[in-house]
């Protein structure tokens, strides 16, 4: 009996191991129809300043298909976007979550929350972060957005990439990240620009540049 269960057990395993490499095996990779760097410089009265160089390690560890790092300004403030874009990615795997990355790099959050951005007539719901380091206070906003839809959960996206991994093969996505200073008036200004982003960051992947209501 004991041999029996032994056998069943290591041929269910061994189905399911073929079974989902094959589905890994027909993963389709989802290329930008337009670059990042096409994205809007003057958004929201932000004007793009720099186009930032990302070190070879930050690229490895990233490993994304493609990277946008720009610097906008508004009079004396700047506002720091980054966009990571992945044609595909594996089930059971997700995005490098700022949540994890910045204590790694000296950051504290001390408060998380989220926030509503409006976007062609929906409310679209991204996470929002305060955080310090040495005496700076930021905030930072971050989702998760592909052609279908827009996540703020990292929960949450993982199990949608592994329906989409098993149902169409399509697992295409970026992260989105929009940091500027912690100061009065910055949630306004940070939400603002997110609404007009969204659409920009969607035209990239569809050629389209109005975001798809529900």
């Amino acid at each position: 009996m004991r041999n029996y269960l032994a056998f069943i057990v290591t041929t269910v395993l061994l189905v399911g191991t073929i079974v989902l490499s094959g589905f890994a095996a027909r993963r389709i990779p989802e290329p930008l129809i337009t670059p990042l760097s096409t994205i809007d410089p003057h958004i929201s009265g932000w004007n793009a300043v720099a186009d930032n160089t990302l070190a070879a390690n930050v690229l490895r560890a990233l490993d994304a298909t493609a990277v946008l790092s720009r610097t906008y300004r508004k009079a004396s403030t700047d506002l720091d976007l980054f966009i990571g874009f992945y044609a595909q990615q594996r089930a059971g795997e997700s995005m490098h979550s700022p949540k994890h990355c910045l204590p790694g790099g000296g950051w504290e959050i001390w408060r998380h929350e989220s926030a509503s951005v409006p976007v062609n007539g929906q409310m679209i719901r991204i996470n929002k972060y305060s955080i310090q380091k040495m005496g700076t206070r930021m905030l930072m906003l971050y989702w998760y957005q592909s052609k279908e839809r827009i996540v703020a959960s990292e929960y949450v996206g993982k199990l949608l990439l592994a329906r989409d991994t098993l149902m169409t093969g399509r697992t295409g996505g970026s992260i989105v990240r929009v940091m500027l200073p912690d100061t009065p008036g910055a949630v306004e200004e940070g939400i603002t620009f997110a609404s007009q982003l969204i659409p920009e960051v969607h035209r990239c992947f569809t050629g389209e540049k109005v975001y798809p209501t529900k």
